[in-house]
């Protein structure tokens, strides 16, 4: 449901000159109607539209005419000025398009005489010889080669003069281009005027082809032929000239293929001859002389890559690929065309460029798709799938689908398209469903990872090839993969758009294969339980998604679907309401019916009145606990298919029920979808009232009325009045003073709509005015809302004001208004920042009040009369002004103070408030509608003054190298001599005291408070300063600081505002601006002092906003000086980087200060669409820079390079025209990692920091080794191709100093950010054979970084070597790698390389297992290889390995075997052996043996932690169903493990406790959560008879982290098998056991402690009562204290949910039950429990205490006698209070 705006068309009339009047006024006859009359009154008409209906009356008068009107002087007059009249109309003027079609019905005896006039006007056309007019003349030409027979039949009369027009037009823009080098601007509309002009020439050629068919002109030395010669020349340059825009070198490539064609013979051998030209094979002597002499340049052997590629746009695009017409040569050029773009493609890396490419790569697959169809069988042969051509093409599909431009992606999913209807095309006639290309594709496409964009669009094309069906036979769990996908927002649309191809598909399917229903359940198994499920309980951004990408597509395909949806959700929407993470069946439905109405697929009133949807259904809804529930019910309610459904009264209710509950909604996304809804329904409101207003005009319609509405239009209207009127004054409410801010703004913004939606046309009938509601106490809770803290507030408040200010203006007294101007005054001045937006926003509403002037300035301000004597000037211009000029007299007057005390301006009168209203003022008025001119020049002369003498003041603070400390507290020497270094450096230029000496500042103070009154300086001091001198100078130190900062950051805003007034076009007069080129100048000049000289960042990043400001308005403006300032102060600042001059003032420390934000201020201002030549230029002199040379004197150079490139690279404004260059600044920062210099290295490494994110994208997980910002490696080296040689001979030089002899410790500098670039790539299924940056060469260096003695690098080569290693080669390599370990414990060994070897082999081995790849036999035979060499190694996991370290790595190795190799057992893998080896391993440990070792030998934890894992892994694998039902005598011995779970619980380590506590909980949740189906017995029998030990561990436990897991199993377990336990092994009965836990609850040291306590104390209590078991009041009391103990405010939100989860258990037994078991005070202490959580602060409490009120109303349900029992209890405690 959209709202459209109606355009207004603009037709702008003609008006003919004195001439033309004159000579139809002489044929015109007053008393017939004949074609002059008609012209004539056509010309008098002033509107475009009445001209357009006056013009197509004279087809109609012409067609009357008889043969003998040819020669009517009157007629030829008349076509006289209708061909002027045609030819002064503008291209886009509607009325020359319906001239040319009321013309092109001449009768043909009129024809002649009309051409005739039509050439003469022409013929004066082409004799423009201004370069600038030629537009007008080019569009006209164009106007006329186009569906207007007269116009083409004039142009080729005059065939020779046109061309001739268009060559010499083409040289005179070349030239005109020439002499602008430099204006951007002029060289832009000079482009877009020789574009127009190629275009022009190509579409004369191309329609007036039989005017040059004739072959008399192919003379050398005919005319045309000599002006084709030179169009072709002109083109060719145009081509080969690189400076000009990329669209004039694509379109000259289109024209120089359609001139050769249309000039070359024979013509069969074009196609060769191009060939030739892409391959740079042309022979010379075989070219015709004018080729040679026209296109040259073309027929050299290396052509620029660009002008091939626009060569080969030019071909694809003009030569007919169709019907074979071009024959075996023809075939030829096009695989040509293929292998040139695909070398391309390795080259053209910028974005434009690079754009482009995939665009006519796309176009040869359409090309290559007509001449397939009557290609020979050899071209099918080769673009088979198999093809090489195809390959490389499938590469770049590969390379490029994940590209960061939309448009790339976009051609990519078009061209696998087109590749697999190509190979279609080749197999025609065989069954492609089973075709071997297809069955490889899907295959390789599902071992990718979901996390791949690309995977989605080419699965997508891939089901429309072979069926969805097909797919699915392979894996049926695809639909919830991908469903399982939708949590992430950036997969979403792509995940949507696959499932539908696949929904959509099936149901066609289904539809062919089987009869009529026989199959919808089957369709709703695959496509809609998924989806239920996962609305019911998936997590919120999963079903958010899904509600907005999945479910709308579902209903559209397949609308009955919502019937089984209803059905299916209806039925337990009671018994599963949600909660605040999950939607439950109550959301799902929620969201299921809202997405149907607002589709169409339902109407709200029939579900209603048929009972499948009740009200108490969606009110249930509309107060949900889940947010997007709330949403979504509303959202039901509100959004409608069609606009104008009128709004019933039961909508009305419960959206008045909804407002009541809602507005303080803590989630912003929540309120603006809330604000977002209520605007629809209001919109639905405005229209259907003016429908129904239609409706009661027309009464004839009053039983049509009646049948639809079934109530009185004027009723309806009346409800939506009464409607309106009580939402307002809901929202009125809602604004009290210290209402939230969540409330305020909620309110504020439906307030706004509302004045939006209801504010028609005066003489519009209007349901409802918002001005109507409003009276003065509403006008004053606005006003007050401008008191917010909160910005937002205030600005909606404002603009709320404005819509309303007639009313709210009038209701305004004098007496009131003066008080608001005072305080607004005084509010300007506080030292509260936030109180001076107050004071703008409240004066920029009064200057719209008319009696400002003489109620409030006039006391204050000396009048002016002229300006009382000027009528025509607006309220707000007068208003402004006079408050401008009252702030700027002020703030004059208090920069004169801060001259001689900047503490006491800080103190009592910061500066920042008034220049921050000033600014506020001029933004609202409008600059190009001023009357007092004049006044407002001197005003901007002022403002600009006053903003440089503020700025001296204050500015040294911000400027000094250590702003933060510039505050003379002390008098101690070391202090004092430092304050005068800073001094001297900055040397001020004011006399201010408070640089002059430093001093106490206490006994300042006590001296001014000693002084007589008559001596103490009064003006503008306020009382607190004097009353409290003491305590307000102790905050000085803070205050001054944000008082110059401040004041620098408003002046550069003023600044800023100031520079925009000045006119943009050169045409008026300079006098017209109200500031000078001169002041924009000095102004700019100001901002790049502060910017490269302030050290305060705050200073800096504020001039930074107001240069922006100035550097848009420079770029946009016509002053050729101003124009080019940007480019000036760039190259001046380059040079005083490069020039590293001891006197220089930049600033090297602080990441170079300001001098980053100054460049990318001056690069961000270049337009988009121009060729960026200032960051090009910039960029390259900065990495050159960057680059380490050395000489001390290049090091500050090179830190300010680096400091800029990484803020250069972090600017997302220059997109992908960055991106050419990120590889030079990795380059850079790598060698910088070297530099001797730490400030070099510390640069490098910010610089290289940014680069990994530009690259692999802002970090979207906390997972180090996720994919989500990872790369494959044949993506990467393709994107950044010179990064290939430079990463690989930088790992050659690092490995090379891992010297291998010794052991000693050298470590490279970057061997760290080596390994870490090449760690974020990974393995891609898809690396084929045919990417020319083969990855093999790497694999040896990061083997080799695996021996480093550095632990961390060894880490970081394992991870590294994964992305380098083929799927194919995984077992291969690692195998490899096993085998170059020793074979027992030689002497020398070296356990480094032991270390990093182990390490590699188990990434290699971890990342193929863990992926989606599709186990091939291969790698299964390897895989046992693997297994067996790894048994020869099996020494390195026993005591004969000395080493624990490496120990530990070799048993993480068989820990992730046995993890994985479960699944092959079941594929039939004999592993048997395998178990043995391992329990082997095991009953050799240290862990059976005992530990002879202290904890502090390296590396014993890791090894006993490793031995854990590996005997915890293998007791799960033997206690499978798999090997208990195994009958062999082999797997009954490996049944019987070694080592018992007890055992590691007895283990002294708390390590190896710790870890077999956690394998015991997850047992314990899967058993519980039923996962573990009834013939897992195996499981269940790890957890037999733990009882006894765990109760043993709970007393005797020592390590914290050991005691609550024990605890939290215990809690988990089923207390009848625990209780009994207890007494036998702790000799505790269950009270006993009971108090000793309410005790831990009590003094536990740790929150995790207390809790997991209490939540099983509160679980014995509820067991023991349940059971009828005694328990003394005194323990139950103590029970209840704790309970209220934990609920307090200052608690963890760890304990206060604890108390949530405890009170929700308890409820139905205990706080709603009838008998009263804990009575009633302990009762009501409960309650007041719950009812203090549901006021938490957080949230998460909050949800969590709901939970209590919802089981409690579930059980109402069930039980309806308890209903007034809850209501009184949950009153009761507010009552005590």
């Amino acid at each position: 449901m959209v709202l459209k705006k109606k355009k207004e068309a603009q037709v702008d009339a003609f008006c003919l000159d004195h001439h033309q009047l004159e000579k139809l006024q002489r044929f015109s006859k007053a008393e017939e109607q004949n074609l002059a009359s008609l012209l004539l009154q056509c010309a008098e008409l002033r509107n475009g539209i009445q001209q357009i209906q006056c013009i197509k009356q004279i087809v109609p008068l012409v067609k009357q005419m008889d043969q003998s009107s040819a020669g009517d002087p009157m007629v030829k007059a008349c076509l006289d000025v209708l061909g002027g009249t045609y030819f002064s109309l503008g291209a886009k003027n509607p009325l020359k398009k319906v001239l040319a079609s009321s013309l092109n019905g001449l009768p043909a005896h009129l024809m002649m005489s009309a051409v005739q006039s039509f050439e003469c006007c022409l013929r004066e056309e082409l004799k423009t010889t201004d370069v600038y007019l030629y537009r007008k003349v080019l569009d006209n030409l164009a106007a006329c080669m186009e569906d207007f027979s007269l116009g083409r039949a004039c142009i080729k009369n005059l065939f020779e003069e046109v061309l001739q027009f268009l060559q010499k037009l083409l040289l005179n823009i070349q030239e005109e281009n020439r002499k602008n080098h430099g204006n951007r601007i002029v060289q832009t509309q000079l482009m877009h005027d020789l574009l127009t002009a190629i275009k022009v020439s190509m579409m004369l050629i191309q329609k007036l082809q039989e005017s040059i068919q004739g072959s008399l002109w192919k003379h050398s030395e005919s005319f045309v032929w000599q002006s084709m010669c030179n169009l072709l020349k002109s083109c060719t340059n145009f081509l080969m000239d690189a400076t000009l825009l990329q669209t004039v070198q694509t379109t000259s490539g289109l024209a120089v293929i359609l001139f050769t064609r249309a000039m070359y013979e024979p013509a069969e051998e074009l196609p060769s001859l191009i060939s030739d030209l892409l391959l740079g094979t042309v022979e010379h002597s075989a070219v015709p002389a004018w080729f040679l002499r026209s296109c040259g340049a073309l027929c050299t052997a290396q052509l620029p890559d660009s002008v091939q590629l626009f060569l080969c746009h030019g071909a694809l695009a003009i030569l007919d690929w169709k019907n074979g017409s071009m024959g075996e040569s023809g075939e030829k050029l096009l695989l040509d065309i293929a292998s040139v773009l695909l070398s391309l493609s390795s080259e053209l890396k910028e974005s434009s460029v690079a754009t482009s490419l995939s665009r006519i790569l796309a176009i040869w697959t359409n090309s290559a798709l007509a001449a397939l169809v009557s290609g020979s069988p050899d071209l099918k042969i080769k673009l088979n799938g198999n093809s090489d051509i195809i390959g490389k093409l499938l590469d770049y599909i590969y390379t490029h689908w994940e590209h960061p431009l939309d448009a790339i992606r976009h051609q990519t999913k078009l061209i696998f398209k087109n590749l697999l209807q190509i190979h279609r095309t080749t197999i025609a006639g065989s069954n492609g469903k089973s075709d071997p290309f297809f069955a490889r594709l899907i295959k390789h496409l599902l071992s990718l990872d979901w996390h791949v964009k690309g995977k989605y669009a080419s699965l997508g094309c891939l089901v429309e090839c072979v069926g969805t069906e097909n797919i699915l036979q392979l894996d049926r769990t695809i639909p919830v993969q991908i469903l399982d996908v939708m949590s992430d927002q950036s997969l979403a649309p792509y995940a949507s758009d696959l499932l539908e191809t696949m929904f959509t598909n099936h149901k066609v399917h289904f539809t062919l294969s089987f009869q009529e229903g026989t199959w919808i359940d089957q369709w709703h198994n695959i496509w809609v339980s998924p989806l239920l499920v996962i609305l019911c309980e998936g997590n919120h951004d999963q079903t958010t998604y899904i509600i907005d990408y999945y479910l709308p597509k579902l209903l559209k395909c397949n609308p009955g679907s919502l019937s089984y949806m209803i059905k299916i959700l209806q039925a337990s929407a009671d018994a599963n309401l949600g909660s605040c993470s999950t939607r439950g069946a109550l959301g799902a439905l929620m969201a299921c019916l809202r997405t149907a109405r607002a589709h169409g697929h339902l109407e709200l009133s029939s579900i209603m009145s048929s009972g499948l949807v009740s009200t108490e259904c969606v009110k249930q809804g509309l107060v949900h606990q889940h947010s997007q529930v709330c949403i979504d019910a509303l959202g039901l309610l509100c959004e409608t298919h069609r606009t104008t459904e009128i709004v019933s009264p039961e909508e009305m209710q419960l959206i008045q029920f909804f407002l009541m509950y809602n507005l303080n909604n803590q989630s912003p996304s929540i309120r603006q979808q809330i604000i977002s809804m209520l605007r629809k329904l209001f919109c639905r409101i405005q229209e259907s009232s003016q429908v129904l207003y239609k409706l009661e005009q027309n009464k004839t319609k009053q039983e049509l009325v009646e049948n639809s509405t079934k109530m009185p239009p004027m009723r309806i209207l009346q409800q939506y009045k009464d409607f309106m009127s009580s939402v307002c004054a809901r929202l009125f409410e809602a604004l009290f003073p210290g209402s939230s801010h969540p409330t305020r703004f909620s309110a504020l913004s439906i307030l706004e709509s509302i004045a939006e939606i209801f504010s028609v046309p005066k003489g519009q009938a209007q349901v409802f005015q918002l001005d109507q509601e409003i009276d003065s106490a509403r006008v004053q809770t606005l006003i007050q809302c401008f008191a917010s803290t909160f910005e937002e507030v205030k600005i909606l408040a404002f603009r709320l004001l404005m819509k309303l200010r007639d009313v709210a203006l009038n209701l305004q007294d004098s007496e009131h208004l003066d008080l608001l101007f005072q305080a607004a005054i005084d509010l300007s001045t506080s030292t509260k920042p936030y109180d001076c937006v107050t004071a703008s926003y409240l004066l920029n509403f009064l200057v719209y009040h008319e009696g400002l002037q003489h109620i409030c300035l006039g006391k204050r301000l000396e009048h002016s009369p002229q300006m009382d004597e000027n009528t025509s000037v607006s309220t707000v211009e007068k208003n402004t002004l006079a408050v401008i000029k009252l702030l700027l007299v002020n703030v004059e007057e208090e920069i004169l103070q801060a001259k001689g005390s900047l503490l006491q301006a800080a103190a009592s009168f910061p500066m920042y408030g008034r220049v921050h209203c000033i600014t506020g003022a001029l933004q609202q008025l409008p600059f190009n509608n001023l009357t007092l001119v004049s006044e407002w020049k001197e005003m901007v002369s002022r403002l600009i003054l006053m903003s440089y003498s503020l700025s001296a003041v204050v500015s040294p603070v911000v400027q000094s190298s250590s702003p933060e400390g510039l505050i003379p507290m002390d008098s101690d020497p070391e202090s004092a001599s430092r304050l005068q270094m800073i001094l001297h450096e900055i040397q001020p230029q004011d006399t201010n005291d408070y640089f002059m000496q430093a001093k106490i500042l206490k006994e300042h103070c006590k001296e001014e408070s000693e002084k007589p009154d008559d001596q103490r300086p009064t003006k503008n001091i306020c009382m607190e300063m004097r009353g409290k001198d003491r305590q307000v100078c102790d905050v000085t130190a803070q205050m001054v600081l944000v008082c110059c900062w401040r004041s620098m950051k408003e002046v550069s805003l003023l600044l800023g505002t100031l520079c925009k007034l000045l006119p943009s076009q050169t045409t008026s007069e300079p006098s017209d601006g109200l500031i000078t080129v001169e002041q924009v100048k000095n102004i700019g000049d100001y901002f790049k002092h502060h910017l490269l000289q302030s050290r305060h960042r705050g200073a800096f990043e504020l001039a930074y906003a107001g240069f922006v400001q100035l550097t848009e308005m420079l770029s946009r403006c016509n002053n050729e000086s101003l124009h080019k300032m940007p480019e000036h102060w760039l190259s001046c600042v380059l040079e005083e980087i490069k020039s590293c001059d001891p006197s220089s003032t930049l600033c090297a420390t602080r990441r170079s200060a300001g001098i980053p934000f100054y460049i990318q201020a001056l690069l961000a201002s270049e337009p988009k669409k121009s060729k960026t030549d200032l960051l090009k230029m910039t960029m390259k002199e900065l990495i050159s820079l960057a680059a380490p040379l050395n000489d001390s004197l290049s090091v500050i150079p090179q830190v300010h390079a680096l400091n800029i490139l990484r803020a250069l690279y972090r600017d997302t404004r220059f997109g992908e025209n960055i991106m050419p260059y990120v590889a030079d600044g990795i380059k850079a920062s790598i060698l910088g990692f070297m530099s001797p210099v730490w400030a070099v290295r510390n640069s490098s490494t910010l610089l290289f920091s940014a680069l990994i994110t530009r690259i692999f994208g802002v970090k979207r997980e906390k997972d180090e080794n996720s994919k989500k910002n990872r790369m494959t490696g044949r993506e990467f080296f393709s994107r950044f191709p010179s990064l290939y040689p430079f990463l690989l001979k930088q790992l050659e030089v690092v490995t090379n100093t891992l010297n291998s002899e010794a052991e000693e410790l050298k470590i490279h500098p970057s061997l760290f950010l080596l390994l870490l670039i090449l760690g974020r790539l990974y393995p891609s299924p898809l690396d084929g054979s045919h990417s020319a940056l083969s990855t093999a060469p790497f694999v040896p260096f990061i083997i080799r970084c695996g021996h480093s003695p550095v632990y961390r690098c060894r880490e970081m080569s394992g991870r590294a070597l994964v992305p380098f290693v083929m799927a194919n080669e995984v077992a291969h390599t690692a195998l490899a790698l096993l085998r170059g370990l020793p074979d027992s414990a030689a002497h020398g060994m070296r356990h480094n390389s032991v270390h990093g070897t182990l390490l590699q082999v188990f990434h290699l081995l971890q990342s193929y297992l863990e992926s989606n790849q599709f186990v091939s036999l291969d790698f299964q035979q390897g895989l046992s290889d693997i297994i067996t060499c790894m048994g020869t190694k099996l020494w390195l996991a026993k005591r004969l390995n000395p080493c624990l370290v490496t120990r530990a790595a070799y048993l993480d190795v068989l820990v992730m075997l046995s993890t994985h190799l479960e699944k092959f057992q079941k594929q039939g893998m004999q592993l048997l052996d395998f178990w043995e080896e391992m329990n082997r391993v095991i009953s050799d440990s240290e862990l059976v043996s005992g530990i002879p070792y202290s904890s502090a030998v390296p590396g014993l934890i890791q090894y006993l932690q490793s031995i854990t894992r590996l005997v915890i892994s293998v007791l799960s694998v033997t206690a499978s169903p798999d090997t208990q039902s195994c009958g062999s005598a082999a797997a009954k011995e490996m049944a019987k493990p070694s080592l018992s779970v007890a055992h590691l619980l007895h283990c002294e380590f708390h390590e190896v406790r710790l870890l077999a506590l956690e394998a015991i909980l997850l047992w314990l949740k899967q058993r519980n959560s039923k996962q573990i189906a009834e013939g897992r017995g195996g499981i269940l029998c790890l957890l037999t008879d733990l009882e006894d030990t765990l109760l043993i561990m709970a007393l005797k436990e020592t390590n914290h982290q050991c005691f609550c897991m024990v605890l939290e199993i215990l809690y988990n377990m089923d207390l009848r098998n625990v209780l009994p336990k207890a007494e036998c092994s702790i000799k505790m009965n269950p009270i006993e056991l009971l108090t000793w836990s309410l005790n831990l609850a009590d003094i536990s040291s740790s929150p995790e402690g207390q809790t997991i306590a209490l939540k099983f104390a509160s679980k014995l209590i509820i067991h023991h009562l349940q059971n009828h078991q005694q328990i003394s009041e005194e323990v139950l009391k103590k029970w209840v204290q704790l309970i209220v103990y934990f609920c307090g405010d200052e608690q963890d939100t760890e304990m206060l949910l604890a108390a949530a989860e405890v009170l929700k258990s308890i409820t139905s037994f205990l706080l709603i039950s009838k008998k009263l078991i804990l009575g009633l005070s302990d009762t009501l202490a409960l309650w007041k429990c719950v009812i203090l959580l549901l006021q938490n602060e957080d949230l998460v409490v909050r949800d969590a205490a709901a939970e209590v009120i919802q089981v409690a109303q579930s059980e109402k349900k069930s039980n309806e006698g308890t209903a007034l029992k809850i209501a009184s209890i949950s009153e009761v405690p507010m009552a005590l209070e």
